[in-house]
């Protein structure tokens, strides 16, 4: 997470600088483009660094595809074409954003950045999202950036169009936090990747669609996109914005994408987008003369003192892991947690019950160094599909919060894990079937028969459900520490003296 941050922040400095220079002029010999008139040359660039990305990376793989005359070929899904044309209105606005004349840099990013700290707590509530406490401090660190930043309002035109083209901007990243959570966010790299794949292609044609359609209805500053920029020396910087854009929309969509709730990733995108827009600020500032009436103000820099206190709000699980579990030199050599994965149909009862109440045994006997229990589905309908609420309210008696999207088994899953426990028989035969390599760490949670199935029933069947659970799970993790135990004895006891 920290490297893609860090991606996002280096994409952003040039895009931010080459959209800047182009709208004021400040390139040599160059004139001022208006935002409109650069998004064909922009949209076109990105156009172009789209499939050169997913060429060579190699992800193009993830994408759907479907036979076609004897050839598997790309076809978006319906959740891929929603999302790349929501996309495409957030990459438009995040440019035109940033070309008005008159408005600050930063002052366009905060109000952008605003919106979208915002929605994430809104939308992680609405999808069922646990929000931690140290992501809503750092939401509200983010606010307090903006309010301190907005001292300065009086220094900058805000024209109604600014406002709308924001307004947009906020709506579409509403829409896409939304299919994110239904589509995404699962953990799974073949899911996550197969939604970034189908959303990366279908953006950038839906943008170029979009200001096509423009120009042929006659908006005239799209027209001038078409013509006059891409024959004029601002041709090569106005694709070059498309092509910055392309770099860091890869690493701010896999910063979306991290399995935690929008209201811990959208503040890392945001602070590093904000930090990337002063930096940008001032280099062209010092570079271009004439850039400088576009320096923040005092109140501006200010609030970058909450942003970064946001920055540390944020590294909190990371600064507890290691104060609970020592130093990076001390787990050095440490091996990894045995994986125990539960498997169920649907992955919206029994297995996540299973999982949710490992999760807590292995939280109380603080094996979380040893143990680590997840859960999937083999006939999953809905991937990142919530839990039956019956379920979460047995597990809430319990006194277990659940934190739970639905993902489907795949060979590569069964084979990570170190143990397997399925919830009938039958399904432990569908996994030898998708995986026969791990019939020997593949067993049914209960030996003495099937686990049932309580869907559609009342809470009483899922109470007696979590119950169950509760003595087999127990039963099995305790046999998991146990083989766990003896492994590292026995490769200790291989270890040649020091």
């Amino acid at each position: 997470m920290a490297w893609t941050a860090f991606g996002y922040f280096v994409a952003y400095l040039p895009y931010v600088a080459l959209v800047k220079a182009l709208s004021g002029g400040y390139l040599p010999g160059g004139d001022a483009h208006a935002g409109l008139t650069l998004l064909p040359a922009a949209a076109i660039g990105q156009l172009l660094a789209m499939p050169l990305f997913l060429g060579l990376s190699g992800w193009w793989r993830y994408g759907t595809r479907l036979p076609v005359r004897g050839r598997r070929v790309f076809v978006p899904s319906r959740a891929a074409m929603v999302a790349g044309f929501v996309t495409a209105i957030i990459v438009g606005t995040t440019t035109l954003n940033l070309s008005f004349p008159g408005v600050s840099i930063l002052f366009m990013l905060l109000l952008m950045r605003a919106g979208t700290l915002i929605v994430a707590p809104v939308v992680d509530r609405l999808g069922g999202r646990r929000v931690h406490g140290y992501s809503w401090a750092a939401v509200g660190l983010c606010l307090v950036a903006i309010f301190i930043a907005l001292a300065d309002v009086k220094s900058y035109a805000l024209t109604g169009w600014a406002m709308v083209s924001v307004t947009a901007y906020v709506a579409a990243y509403v829409h896409r936090f939304r299919m994110m959570s239904r589509h995404a966010k699962t953990g799974v790299k073949e899911v996550d990747r197969r939604y970034f794949v189908g959303e990366h292609a279908m953006a950038p044609i839906f943008l170029f669609g979009l200001v096509g359609l423009g120009a042929l209805l006659g908006q005239p500053h799209l027209r001038e996109g078409f013509t006059t920029v891409l024959t004029s020396s601002a041709a090569l910087p106005a694709i070059g914005v498309g092509v910055c854009y392309e770099l860091l929309f890869i690493c701010g969509t896999l910063v979306y994408l991290d399995y935690d709730e929008h209201s811990w990733t959208v503040p890392i995108n945001r602070c590093a987008s904000l930090l990337s827009g002063l930096v940008a600020t001032v280099a062209l500032a010092a570079l271009t003369p004439a850039a400088v009436g576009n320096l923040p103000g005092r109140w501006q820099v200010l609030s970058l003192v909450a942003i970064l206190s946001a920055i540390v709000t944020l590294c909190y699980p990371a600064i507890r892991g290691r104060l609970v579990h020592g130093s990076a030199t001390r787990n050095a050599g440490r091996p990894p947690p045995r994986k125990v994965l539960f498997v169920c149909g649907g992955n919206t009862c029994r297995s996540p019950m299973a999982e949710a109440i490992a999760r807590e045994e292995i939280a109380l006997t603080r094996s979380a160094h040893v143990l680590h229990a997840t859960s999937a589905g083999l006939q999953v309908s809905t991937v990142g599909g919530e839990m039956t609420r019956e379920a979460v309210l047995a597990l809430g008696e319990l006194g277990i919060e659940v934190r739970h999207r639905a993902r489907a088994l795949t060979p590569e899953m069964c084979r990570e894990a170190d143990a397997i426990y399925c919830m009938t028989r039958r399904q432990r035969d569908q996994i030898l079937a998708m995986a026969p390599d791990v019939a020997d760490r593949t067993f049914c949670l209960d030996p003495r028969g099937d686990v049932g199935d309580p869907h559609d029933q009342p809470l009483a069947a899922h109470r007696r459900l979590a119950a169950e659970f509760r003595e087999l799970v127990r039963i099995r993790l305790a046999e998991q520490l146990e083989l766990e135990h003896a492994l590292r004895q026995s490769s200790d006891e291989r270890q040649p003296a020091t």
